[in-house]
């Protein structure tokens, strides 16, 4: 399962995840859309590939290629790698439109988010060990501290990268 930004306002002029899914049929053949919008697909070498955008405003997909002796026996075929290289294009293009950011602009984007996910975890770790080693820190600071945390890690879970504002005040509690 993967996660990729979103350019702010492209989900809305999409139309949503009912957009989403016909984005998909421009792309790939054999695409279902479900109730709420989701839609599964497949082409080429891309088995399977569900996507829909997140509360979050994040486009979320999960994608299955062909691996090991399937994916030998698809390229051994007549026309197995063009369909391969096009199956990747057409990836590509459907990340690009889905997103409205470029390939370049999505890995700045993922590393960004990793970043703040980083600094979200060791921000967590430094706040527990000061406590541990503090013996002045109050129990309500401590029960505070460990809201936060609980808050933070929420997030992490969720798949939403916390703000640096959110960890500068968890670290400066102690």
């Amino acid at each position: 399962m993967e996660r990729f930004a979103v350019k702010r306002g492209l989900e809305k002029s999409i139309g949503g995840n009912a957009g989403l899914a016909k984005l998909a049929a421009q792309h790939f053949g054999n695409v279902q859309a479900n109730s709420e919008g989701e839609f599964e697909a497949s082409f080429g070498l891309l088995s399977s590939i569900k996507g829909s955008y997140t509360d979050q405003g994040k486009l979320m997909v999960d994608v299955v290629q062909l691996k090991g002796s399937d994916l030998e026996s698809f390229l051994s075929q007549d026309g197995g790698r063009e369909t391969a290289l096009e199956s990747r294009k057409k990836w590509s293009s459907f990340l690009d439109e889905a997103t409205g950011y470029t390939p370049k602009q999505r890995g700045d984007k993922a590393k960004e988010d990793g970043k703040k996910y980083s600094k979200a975890k060791s921000g967590i770790k430094m706040i527990r060990k000061s406590i541990e080693m503090s013996s002045t820190v109050t129990q309500e600071t401590i029960d505070l501290a460990e809201s936060m945390i609980a808050e933070i890690e929420k997030m992490i879970a969720a798949g939403t990268p916390p703000s640096e504002g959110k960890v500068k005040k968890l670290t400066d509690l102690v």
